[in-house]
């Protein structure tokens, strides 16, 4: 009885002791100055620490793929939530394009899963829509350099396996309702602008297509069009309606470029 006693007094300091320990790392988080994201972030501890990349998310749904038919041009549309949340399958009906989105990730960890989660699905394009969570600073501070480097080895991993990739733009943001006021905050216009001047100049540079969603978007004072995200950063069913073909022409214009090449 007495070992047990022991044991069982062992079992709840330890346990006390993680649970002390676990909450100490949460209120120790350099607090970003938004509420919101320090509280994102804290949330998301176990995430960074088991499975920063989250390969568990596809993991299964890779497995279950069909092997690719005759001539078949898989595009794979890679990003954060705002391609998770992108309905692929009803914007591009009948197409062998597939969804590899997850909300809130940071090209950091895109770069992590690239391999399982479009490399190994051997697709012939790829669409990428990342950044934003990098300048908001979902997993950290990054500088503008950092976050061009990810997308550089991304592009070079993908080249090295014959895939080709079209660079989007990361997409403009507003303030124009109560709940976009902190994703607007977190998301300097300034800092978007400089890392797609730089999409644009790497891709052309390395005879990518750049995707350019920014035109067609933005208002009169270069923010996202108020209807077209409710919160001002994540696209409702208009905004996609909008880059659906925007993506279309892009794809069609890699895979023409593709066809000449070979």
């Amino acid at each position: 009885m007495k070992a047990t006693n022991s044991w069982l007094r062992f079992a709840v300091f330890l346990f006390c002791g993680i649970g002390a320990a676990a909450q100490t790392a949460t209120s120790t988080l350099p607090s970003t100055g938004f509420a919101g994201l320090d509280q994102y972030r804290a949330s998301r501890i176990a995430v960074y620490m088991d499975d920063y990349g989250q390969l568990a998310r596809y993991r299964d749904a890779n497995a279950a793929l069909k092997p690719l038919g005759p001539g078949e041009n898989r595009v794979i549309f890679f990003g954060d939530s705002i391609t998770d949340m992108w309905p692929i399958a009803e914007s591009f009906a009948g197409k062998p394009y597939i969804n590899r989105g997850i909300g809130g990730q940071t090209t950091s960890q895109m770069l992590v899963r690239f391999r399982q989660d479009v490399i190994d699905l051997q697709p012939k394009v790829v669409v990428i829509l990342a950044g934003t969570n990098d300048i908001a600073g979902n997993t950290g501070p990054i500088s503008n350099q950092d976050i061009e480097s990810n997308f550089a080895s991304i592009a070079e991993l993908a080249r090295d396996h014959n895939i080709h990739v079209i660079f989007s733009s990361i997409l403009p943001v507003h303030n124009y309702t109560p709940q976009a006021h902190d994703f607007f905050a977190q998301r300097p216009m300034a800092k978007i602008l400089a890392l797609n001047t730089w999409l644009k100049d790497y891709s052309a540079a390395n005879n990518l297509i750049y995707l350019d969603y920014f035109p067609a978007l933005t208002d009169g004072k270069g923010l996202l069009k108020r209807d077209l995200a409710d919160d001002g950063l994540h696209p409702n069913k208009a905004g996609y309606a909008i880059m659906a073909p925007l993506a279309e022409k892009a794809i069609e214009k890699t895979l023409q470029h593709s066809a000449i090449k070979h």
